[in-house]
């Protein structure tokens, strides 16, 4: 059997908080965030769910989330992997505006193409920009070319999927259980791959966050079983949330 997979969107941030678009940009968890973080390790330990490995990007909401949450669940001494190709969307030139503002400028259906359409990225920034991942110190042995400018979910699907079956896969098959605390878009990326959702419909998949969401996948990488953990009525209304967010709701 392979071993439970868990993916779990970091808890809220500071630009969640305020509704900003927040990409690659690095900001810490909000007061929110480090109390969902924690509720969400809680929530893991009464579910009897025990850890071999644990995986995060390279932005510190999904460090932290990943910590406090097995702090919880007093597995705090984990190994856990790091790599950028867990990170959110890089949101472009939309990074640092606020999301309600951002669809009155440009109006609800360009602005939701940007947020959500597949295959269309928002205005790239510059190379020069303090926004371009190139600037950013913890990317600097990283082949540049690899560092994106902007990217649609196609793009993010490209990276993480791919990452998932050559660092993941294997660990699963190991019967390791597996913990991944990543971001809305590259959990998004994830479990549209898993659960073979078409590209017309992955624009309504929104991920809450601080929400352990657990797999029980056959040998073949199908989905045998899949649940949100935690309060399901709280858990409704969080998915409304995450919905609504353009509109400013």
């Amino acid at each position: 059997m392979l071993g439970k997979l868990v993916l779990l969107r970091h808890g809220q941030s500071t630009w969640n908080e305020l509704n900003l678009f927040t990409g690659w940009h690095d900001v810490p968890l909000s007061a929110q965030g480090t109390q969902e973080a924690g509720a969400a390790g809680r929530t893991m330990k009464e579910a009897g769910l025990v850890f071999d490995i644990a995986h995060t990007s390279l932005l510190t909401r999904a460090c932290m989330t990943c910590h406090l949450a097995l702090n919880e669940m007093d597995q705090v001494w984990l190994p856990v992997e790091r790599h950028w190709k867990w990170n959110e969307r890089h949101y472009g030139a939309l990074q640092g505006l606020d999301k309600k503002a951002t669809t009155e400028a440009h109006g609800e259906a360009q602005t939701k193409l940007w947020r959500r359409s597949f295959d269309i990225p928002p205005p790239p920034v510059e190379r020069t920009s303090p926004e371009h991942p190139v600037n950013d110190p913890r990317y600097r042995l990283i082949n540049p070319d690899l560092l994106p400018a902007t990217e649609c979910l196609k793009d993010v699907v490209a990276r993480v999927v791919p990452h998932f079956h050559e660092v993941v896969v294997p660990q699963l098959r190991a019967g390791m259980n597996v913990l991944v605390a990543a971001h809305g878009n590259s959990l998004r990326a994830l479990v549209m791959a898993l659960e073979s959702i078409p590209e017309d419909d992955i624009a309504e998949l929104n991920i809450p966050t601080g929400v352990p969401r657990l797999y029980s996948l056959t040998d073949s990488l199908e989905v045998a079983e899949v649940s949100y953990l935690g309060d399901q009525d709280a858990i409704r209304a969080a998915i409304e949330g995450v919905a609504n967010q353009a509109k400013g709701h």
